[in-house]
């Protein structure tokens, strides 16, 4: 009779086996291959070891010579050409990456799994596992605009320089409006939310009027200086600077960061900036609103307070806003900027280059 050879793992193996063999998350695989080893660790022969687990002695004989060999290692990785066999060979993956990536299904703007397997005449379980090792995800997509302003440069390393290197005694603040915020009502009550189910409301809702927040987002603290009107003219423009001009220390410049809305180059707003110096605009690019960081404070209003808010009325609605702004400069919290104006040029330089091959191409 063969005599196995004696397993002594250190304390540290000794500490891994154990959490191994005891672990919820690892592999069931791994697990047993654990316990064999603390079970001969602890004397016992491959006969008893394979009765206690239901399994082969040749099996024990086998993961106690690989830990012997390999140490933990061993117990991890199976043997080279383990496993089950691919059913269809490296062509059939490509093939089917070739087709998601390069053609559309009859009537169609992309393929699913089912329609894609169908047009192969596969299993829908192996173009999911050939998307899934590509990361190819054709139900997704995802929305852009490359800004096209001849001074996109400029103006976007303007707008950065200010939020990463403001200028002394003075505030930056990022300003826009919020147009046509609506007072949406529900047509029945939604239930609350409970344990095991989650809250509800109608998908149907009755319209009670707008409103327009304006906001104008301090850079360095985080704080919001907000107002809510019914229109969003010039007229209202020039309402909210005043109110900027009176919420904030007579005694500091003030640099504005704006989107090109007419409103903001109106002859009488440009009056009344000029009779107040110390007002200096900062326009962002065209199709570039993801450069103002009040659009960022916009999302999480949209998100925390209206999406599933209901409002009776349009002033329920402005108070909501109030409250909602109020509760926020209690707690301010500015958002930090961390991208450089070079790695955004390189990337529009890109999308760009893209674009133009797009179109060269039709």
């Amino acid at each position: 009779m063969r005599i196995a050879a004696p397993l002594t793992p250190s304390s540290e193996d000794q500490a891994w086996l154990r959490q191994q063999a005891t672990s919820a998350v690892a592999p069931r695989r791994l697990a047993e291959r654990c316990q064999i080893i603390l079970q001969a660790a602890a004397g016992q022969t491959n006969e008893q070891i394979a009765k206690a687990l239901g399994i082969t002695r040749q099996k024990v004989a086998r993961w106690r010579g690989r830990f012997l060999q390999s140490g933990r290692t061993g117990l991890e990785n199976d043997a080279p050409g383990r496993g089950r066999k691919p059913a269809y060979g490296a062509e059939m993956r490509a093939l089917i990456v070739d087709r998601t990536l390069r053609s559309r299904p009859p009537q169609a703007t992309h393929w699913s799994v089912r329609s894609l397997a169908k047009a192969l005449d596969l299993s829908f379980s192996t173009v999911a596992r050939v998307w899934r090792a590509h990361g190819l995800k054709p139900h997704l997509v995802r929305t852009f605009k490359v800004s096209n302003d001849p001074r996109f440069a400029e103006k976007l390393e303007d707008v950065i320089g200010l939020y990463l290197n403001a200028p002394e005694h003075a505030l930056v603040l990022c300003c826009d409006e919020k147009s046509q915020v609506q007072a949406l009502d529900r047509t029945q009550p939604g239930l609350p939310l409970k344990k095991g189910r989650a809250g509800t409301m109608t998908h149907d809702y009755v319209r009670h009027g707008t409103t327009t927040l304006f906001a104008a987002l301090n850079v360095a603290d985080g704080t919001l200086i907000g107002q809510c009107q019914d229109r969003h003219r010039h007229q209202e423009w020039l309402k909210f600077l005043q109110l900027i001009e009176a919420q904030t220390p007579a005694d500091r410049d003030l640099h504005l960061i704006l989107d090109n809305y007419a409103t903001h180059k109106h002859p009488r707003v440009q009056k009344w900036l000029a009779k107040h110096p110390r007002f200096h605009l900062h326009f962002t690019p065209t199709s570039a609103s993801w450069l103002n960081m009040v659009e960022r404070f916009f999302r999480d209003l949209t998100v925390n307070r209206l999406r599933r808010g209901a409002f009776h009325s349009v002033p329920e609605l402005v108070t909501a806003l109030e409250q909602y702004i109020a509760q926020h400069n209690k707690e301010p919290k500015p958002f930090i900027w961390t991208a450089k104006a070079t790695d955004i040029l390189a990337k529009v330089a890109r999308a760009r280059k893209k674009l133009a091959q797009k179109l060269t191409s039709r």
